[in-house]
């Protein structure tokens, strides 16, 4: 009778995600608040509340977090997490530690609570959400731009960063009983076991079994194969004393170093995003609305209160390095309180540090930000566009470092822009670099990924990493212009595919000594295209 009650409430909730996603979609409205609202209405027309604490539900939850994580290593191979650097260990490090200081020092001095309270409450909420600000920045394609990856390196710092935090809470309600020191260095040689076992062993298994199961030409053992990869990893590093992200977390970083990591991405998208949806169920139901009702003035105070605090350091911080657009936007990107705040005070309690009535406030206010940053995001660009006039455009092409088999589309007039619109069709990376402040301002403002430079530069090629691009698609109209982009680019990189548009033939003969890979007759494709219509068209009888 219970299994057949569970399928009841599991049936409905699905029901019920689609019905309310299908409308928020066509206003505009993040799914993430459709699963949270659905949460909730199970939650008070089941009366589930009590069921949203089970150890089990939260498990089905937070696997949706280790997927996205999975997803998220995929993207942060070795090599580039060592060309980010700076962003996750430099700008990561200082953001958790100076919010964290800042916060504790109001927790435990202005609002006069214990230190143990204090120190826990500062590091839950110098967190930000991965959940939410990734989904968004890869939906968007803004994970590529400066900003992008200065959030996305401290994001991925904060996730590594749970870890210790975790380990400080266990610390803390053992009362001092184990020796710190212990903890530490038990931690440590776990650390290096995990990481240890993982890049030496896991590697060969996994380039082994992804292998195996790839020739095999059966879709489901791939599957099989990649799901077993995450999950082993996952209740390795679980068992070894860490969270499940942090082996979800490593495995994709092992599989980013495979040639199979583009189809496991695309493969295991759905999992995640329905996995990620019971995660933000499981959040829904536990939303206490007489507790809103009765303390909404209090949580939206302290939410505006972290919102400023986290804003200004983070802004403050990233302008040492930055431009203030990309400062701001950052900081707005990571002004709200993330997911594993929830596992940080739900572990507190059970510890007896933190109060049960504290902790459900507290988790209010992380869910109260939470459904307020997918209505937020999407106008952070318009916000800060009207906050800062900087003159320069984009100029900044640290984000490019590492960049690998993207197409590069030199020009953004008319034809710039149809390029642009197929390659995302085919959802093709890609890059627009113009010479004109207009062309890439005009490509900004629609969302584009775009650079102000001349290609025929070489420390232009260099930051664009041409060298390693798919593809370097030519739209200039001006002939001189055209000869000395390709010309660049084929000298800096003599295996790079280059297509390039002619309007006329005596265009196309002054290109025909360089080693150009397609050179496309825009007289030439219409009549083509003209007739090809032709054929297409019914016959009419008179």
């Amino acid at each position: 009778m219970l299994m057949q009650n569970i399928l009841v409430y599991i049936i409905i909730a699905l029901g019920l995600s689609i019905v309310i996603n299908i409308f928020l979609k066509k206003i505009g409205i993040s799914q993430i608040i459709g699963y949270i609202l659905t949460g909730t209405i199970i939650a008070y027309g089941f009366d589930l509340h009590e069921a949203s604490h089970s150890h089990e539900l939260e498990m089905a939850g937070e696997f949706g977090i280790v997927f996205l994580m999975f997803t998220i290593g995929l993207e942060i191979s070795l090599a580039k997490m060592g060309s980010m650097k700076k962003e996750i260990f430099a700008n990561g490090f200082l953001q958790v530690g100076i919010t964290t200081i800042v916060t504790y020092l109001l927790t435990h001095y202005i609002f006069a609570l214990e230190a143990k309270s204090s120190i826990i409450i500062a590091l839950a909420f110098s967190l930000s959400s991965t959940a939410i600000v990734l989904t968004y920045l890869k939906s968007s394609k803004e994970i590529y731009t400066p900003y992008g990856q200065n959030a996305t390196g401290i994001l991925i710092f904060q996730d590594i960063a749970v870890i210790p935090i975790l380990i400080l809470i266990s610390f803390l309600t053992n009362e001092g009983d184990q020796d710190i020191m212990v903890i530490l260095w038990h931690t440590l040689f776990s650390v290096v076991i995990v990481i240890g076992v993982l890049f030496t062993v896991g590697k060969k298994v996994v380039a082994w079994l992804l292998h195996f199961s790839a020739s095999s030409e059966v879709d489901e053992l791939f599957m099989g194969s990649v799901l077993f990869i995450v999950m082993a990893s996952s209740l390795f590093a679980y068992y070894m004393g860490f969270t499940y992200s942090l082996g979800a977390f490593v495995a994709g970083m092992i599989i980013a170093e495979t040639k199979y990591h583009h189809k496991v991405e695309s493969d295991i998208a759905p999992f995640k995003d329905i996995l990620l949806g019971t995660f933000f169920v499981v959040v829904g139901m536990k939303i206490d609305v007489s507790l809103f009702i009765h303390n909404i003035g209090l949580i939206i105070s302290l939410f505006l209160l972290i919102f400023m605090i986290k804003s200004l350091i983070m802004f403050a911080l990233l302008r040492l390095t930055a431009t203030s657009a990309t400062s701001l936007k950052t900081a707005l990107f990571l002004s709200q309180v993330g997911e594993f705040s929830f596992v940080i005070f739900a572990l507190a309690a059970s510890g007896h540090i933190i109060d049960d009535k504290l902790a459900s406030l507290l988790v209010l206010i992380v869910i109260f930000s939470m459904v307020v940053t997918p209505f937020f995001v999407p106008y952070i660009n318009a916000i800060t566009a009207k906050l800062i006039k900087e003159k320069d455009i984009v100029t900044d092409m640290s984000a490019l470092k590492g960049r690998e088999n993207h197409v590069v589309v030199c020009g953004y007039s008319v034809v710039g822009k149809f390029v642009t619109q197929y390659l995302e069709e085919l959802d093709v990376p890609y890059v627009v670099i113009d010479n004109s402040n207009k062309h890439v301002k005009e490509a900004l403002n629609e969302g584009k990924e775009a650079y102000l430079g001349d290609v025929s530069k070489t420390s232009i090629l260099e930051a664009l990493n041409i060298d390693k691009a798919a593809a370097v698609i030519v739209t200039l109209d001006n002939l001189a212009k055209k000869r000395l982009i390709c010309e660049a680019v084929l000298n800096h990189a003599k295996n790079v595919n280059v297509i390039v548009k002619v309007v006329s033939l005596e265009e196309k003969e002054k290109l025909a000594d360089l080693d150009i890979t397609t050179i496309v007759d825009g007289k030439v494709e219409v009549a083509r295209v003209l007739v090809e219509r032709m054929l297409t068209c019914q016959l009419k009888y008179s």
